[in-house]
């Protein structure tokens, strides 16, 4: 034990609001972009479209190097191992520099299969490669952002990563304007403004984080650098498993109608702004769960678990009672269509419904990749892919509803409490010390 005060809700305050304004602070200068280029026509705005969505599957995927980075970081911290924490972060940079050049260097050369996979018109499809080619050159800052905000979160420091973040997307407004207006470089300047200010935000957090480092040496060990590849793998794996349950959500909804796969689109995105809101706890419960147990506190783990859940299902049933407030104001904003707007109107009711579970559940994920449970989380959301799968085909045999569609991955959103609930009450997952085994 180092004598740390346990976690208070203060504490978990100072963690959680500036990640919050950093996570919402995201989808809505990601629309600012949209709208500049909306303003070059409808082909160029579709083309977004398809590479945002390409791009951020990635990101979904890869999101592994902020996540498994904080907790590792906080452990060696917690155990009051500051030069160990700071230098086992660097190895995560450098994973991120490694898995940005092949991943970049693989979007480039497979840009127009990846968007022509979408099935969009010809156009579309071509300014959609030119957007990915460009912003391959972009994914190394983006991942490197990733794995030092890890790092600084881990540190217990949030606020940093939010004045960087805004300082970054702002100037990617900018730099977007510029270069698609006077520039002239229609949509390949919107991915250049991007990939310019990804750059920087990796490396202004980069020298963040070495200002933090004092003696510890920047040059890149290439065993630890693959022991952290190998520890972040299943967190990598569960990624890809709920992005996958997303996909199978998708294509339920793409074998009805098209009110009610426009329906399913307006209210996903709702769906998506709640979590970046409600993943603000989730990023305090890792950072707070990985000091607890680095400084082998089982007891302040547990205390600070039942604290974020609470805060998690309040957090959750207030933003479920502003969605339900607004269920039939809501798509009056997003379409003119009758049909759609009383699809959506029911699809927002049960999504507002499952927002108090959302967010107890999205805690304790946090609480448990902040404790290193990794490979638990892995196998845990296969098991819960594959019992979600039925359920799937069953909603899709049946008169498929933006609703239905709802009720169904309400489903899979109670087996995932069930199943993460069980594993929280038990005590495999209180690991102590600097390292997990």
């Amino acid at each position: 034990m180092t004598g740390r005060p346990r976690a208070s809700g203060h504490e978990v305050a100072r963690l959680a609001l500036p990640a919050l304004v950093a996570l919402v602070a995201e989808p809505l200068f990601l629309l600012a972009d949209a709208a500049v280029v909306g303003h070059l026509g409808t082909v160029p705005l579709a083309a977004l479209g398809v590479a945002s969505a390409a791009l951020s599957s990635a990101a979904g995927v890869l999101v592994f190097l902020a996540y498994g980075t904080t907790g590792s970081v906080a452990r060696r911290l917690g155990a009051g191992r500051v030069r160990e924490a700071v230098a086992s972060g660097l190895d995560g940079v450098w994973l991120a520099v490694v898995l940005g050049v092949a991943v970049g260097a693989g979007l480039l050369v497979t840009a127009l299969p990846v968007a022509g996979a979408f099935g969009a018109g010809g156009a579309v499809t071509a300014d959609a490669v030119t957007y990915l080619r460009v912003s391959a050159a972009g994914l190394p800052g983006m991942l490197v952002t990733m794995a030092a905000t890890g790092v600084l979160r881990g540190l217990q420091d949030t606020r940093t990563p939010l004045l960087v973040a805004l300082v970054g997307f702002t100037a990617n407004v900018a730099l977007n304007v510029v270069l698609v207006y006077p520039g002239g470089l229609g949509i390949a300047g919107s991915a250049l403004g991007t990939v310019i200010a990804q750059t920087g935000l990796g490396v202004a957090l980069v020298v963040v984080v070495l200002r933090r480092a004092g003696r510890v040496p920047l040059r890149p060990h290439p065993w630890r650098v693959l022991v952290a590849a190998r520890d972040g793998l299943p967190l990598f794996v569960r990624s890809v498993l709920l992005r996958a349950v997303l996909l199978v959500t998708t294509w339920v909804a793409a074998s009805g109608d098209p009110v009610t796969l426009a329906a399913y689109q307006v209210s996903a995105t709702v769906w998506t702004f709640g979590g970046f809101a409600l993943d603000a706890l989730a990023v305090a419960a890792q950072a707070l769960t990985g000091r607890a147990l680095g400084a082998g506190d089982v007891a302040a783990a547990r205390s600070l678990t039942a604290l974020v859940l609470r805060w998690g299902t309040l957090a959750g049933a207030a933003l479920g009672a502003l969605v339900l407030a607004l269920h039939g104001v809501l798509p009056v904003l997003f379409t003119a269509d009758p049909a759609v707007r009383a699809a959506l109107s029911a699809a927002l009711v049960v999504l507002a419904l499952q927002l108090p579970l959302m967010g107890w559940v999205g805690v304790l994920d946090g609480v448990l990749i902040g404790a290193g449970d990794g490979r638990w989380l892995a196998g845990a959301h296969a098991v819960l892919l594959l019992a979600y799968l039925p359920v799937a085909l069953l909603v899709r045999q049946g008169d498929v509803s933006a609703g239905g569609l709802w009720w169904g991955f309400a489903v899979f959103m109670a087996l995932r409490a069930l199943l993460l609930g069980a594993r929280a009450r038990g005590d495999r997952w209180l690991v102590t010390g600097a390292t997990h085994p």
